[in-house]
This record gives C-alpha cells, structure tokens and sequence, in this order.
C-alpha cells in the first residue's frame, strides 16, 4: 500500500498528473487484482473505493425490467467511481470487471481529502468525467441509430483499445449482456462480422483480424468519444502496441 511509483503506473490519468498532485494520492493507493464479473460497486451502494484500471476493463452497467445492459466501459485511461469526484457517493449503476487485469485504487474519502487540498487535481479528474460523459452519450446514440452488428463492432473496439493484445475473451453470452440483447442475436452477429474477415470467433473469445474493416462496419458509432478523449488529454485512449 502506497508503494507505487508514478513512472511505474500504467494508467495514464494517474500518469499524467502533475507530481504534487499524485504526491497526495500516493499514501492512499492500493494495488488490486481484477476478476471477470467482481463487483468494483454495486447500484445504490455506498461507493467505498475509485478504481484505476491499470490492465483489464471494467464496465458500468444499468439493471432495468428488460434487463442488464452496459452504459460505459473504461480502461486504463480513466477510472471507476466518477459520482465520488461530484461528490455523490453513490450511483444506479453497477461496476463489474469485464476483462481480468490489475488496478490501483483509493478510498473515496482520501480522495475526497486530496481534491479538497488540490484544485488542479479535482479539476484532471472532471475532465475525464467530461470525456466518459461523452462516451456515454455516443452509446446512446449507436443503440438508437444503428443495428446490432454495428454496435458490436464498435463495442469489440473499444474492448480492443483497452487491451494489450488482438485475442479478447468474451463470451456471447457477456456480449448478449453488455449490448443488451439476446443471446442468438449476438450469435448472428458475429458470424455477420467474422464473414468480413474483421473478426475471428472461438469459444469463449474473439480475435482482431483487421481492425480497419470493424472501423468501417462500425462507422460513426464509433471513434467520436476516442477522438474527444484525445484532444482533452493529448493521448490516445488506445495504448501502443
């Protein structure tokens, strides 16, 4: 606990603070394994700790009549647990880890502390608020205006840009879950996208064969939010492989 050294971090909005800032941060950050499908909260709970994903992916879902479906996804280019920074301290949505992978967080009462010392680190931490909110709104807008194949190319890109490698495992049935429709209907769709050559499916995961054309089958659904992301911080949302 409180042993990480900001040149070792690999999230990128702890990276990129100023070294006063994540000077406060530091006695208070604790190193963390991801699982697929662990609770980082919980809807209309108390929101103990904000989570920076350092390799792995969480996702925010919403829990409705009709089921379970993803509003936002982050990786380790932002962090779980934005209603802490708006002072709220607790969300209806619920947090679970998508991808398995490591992250470092903090309790939200210490960095409740540490944006009351510092004004530039509370305002980094809103700017990446702004950019998520963004990336909400771009899922809004793919889920009324485009079709299932479209909005599971965008999806699978956004799942490839937080992580390390072409193979991502996901299953149909999570996919089913994080887009919000049935089972079958994602089975059709990857068979839809794997006939492009975009995409090859296994069991249990699915690999990048040429991004260029899930770009394409994407279209404007996707790339808005990334491109908001990197004029903010003057980084890609993607790491560089």
């Amino acid at each position: 606990m409180g042993q990480a050294q900001q040149s070792t971090v690999r999230n990128r909005l702890l990276a990129s603070l100023s070294a006063d800032d994540y000077a406060l941060l530091r006695p208070h950050l604790e190193t963390v394994t991801l699982e697929v499908r662990d609770h980082l909260f919980r809807a209309d709970q108390k929101i103990a700790h904000v989570t920076f994903p350092e390799y792995g992916i969480a996702s925010i879902v919403a829990d409705t009549g009709e089921g379970r479906f993803e509003v936002g996804m982050v990786g380790s280019e932002g962090f779980a647990g934005t209603s802490v920074v708006l002072g709220i301290d607790r969300t209806p949505h619920t947090c679970l880890v998508q991808a398995t992978g490591e992250a470092i967080r903090i309790g939200s009462g210490e960095l409740q502390s540490a944006m009351d010392r510092s004004p530039t680190l509370r305002a980094h931490l809103l700017r990446f608020i702004h950019t998520f909110i963004v990336q909400v709104s771009q899922t809004a807008y793919a889920n009324a205006g485009y079709s299932l194949e479209e909005r599971l190319a965008r999806w699978l890109l956004m799942t490839h840009d937080r992580l390390e490698h072409d193979d991502m495992p996901v299953t149909h049935e999570f996919m089913s879950i994080m887009l919000g429709t049935r089972r079958p209907g994602v089975t059709l769709a990857v068979q839809m996208l794997e006939g492009t050559g975009a995409i090859r499916a296994g069991r249990g995961h699915i690999t990048m064969r040429d991004r260029e054309k899930l770009e394409h089958l994407a279209g404007q659904s996707y790339g808005f939010a990334e491109k908001e992301y990197s004029n903010v911080f003057a980084l890609p949302i993607k790491r560089g492989r």
